[in-house]
């Protein structure tokens, strides 16, 4: 089974260095010295990693056989892909991939049915599930423990806590209002608090 497990950014210095949009919970056994990596676009690949290091919070890659910055920017955007045992699971047992979730079955924990993950959409800050409800629209459910507090892949579901107002926005709650305390304001803009 393929996985991506990285993004190719751009290009760090001169010598063919990459940054690289980390896309795995295991960056150490996926993008280590020597792994050898399938490629999206094909074309691209495979790449061979030679080295890496982290920069300022970034992972920095060199690949074998790219040397200059030319080659490194010609791989922007390119998709990292490894080979995973379908089998092999993550060493955290609060982890999946991907593949582990695309299709559960997700349900509130009263039990109320909500739809089908249909993909895992991997943002900056935080994991969405993306679940197709029975009606065919779509909902996006942060991954995060407070709101999904149970992957249960023996019985093909995921059972979700959500807030008020992330499954039906009629039930939103609304956070905060503007406080007008602060006296009045006047036609011509001043403050009209003595």
């Amino acid at each position: 089974m393929q996985l991506v497990v990285g993004r190719i950014g751009r290009a760090h210095g001169i010598k063919g260095e990459v940054t690289v949009e980390v896309r795995t919970d295991e960056p150490e056994v996926r993008l280590g010295p020597g792994a050898v990596l399938a490629t999206d676009p094909a074309t691209a690949g495979p790449l061979t990693i030679e080295s890496g290091k982290v920069h300022s919070g970034r992972l920095l890659l060199r690949f074998e056989g790219v040397r200059d910055r030319n080659g490194a920017e010609a791989l922007r955007n390119v998709l990292l892909i490894a080979e995973v045992d379908p089998a092999e699971l993550p060493e955290d047992p609060e982890e999946f991939y991907d593949h582990q979730l695309v299709d559960l079955d997700v349900v509130t924990v009263d039990g109320t049915e909500v739809g089908r993950i249909l993909e895992i959409s991997h943002l900056p800050g935080q994991d969405l599930l993306i679940v197709e409800r029975p009606d065919g629209t779509e909902v996006m459910i942060p991954f995060v423990s407070e709101i999904v507090p149970e992957i249960d892949l023996e019985n093909q579901r995921a059972v979700i806590d959500p807030p008020p107002g992330l499954l039906n926005e009629a039930e939103a709650e609304i956070a905060s209002t503007r406080d007008t305390e602060g006296g009045t304001r006047d036609s011509d803009g001043a403050d009209g608090t003595a």
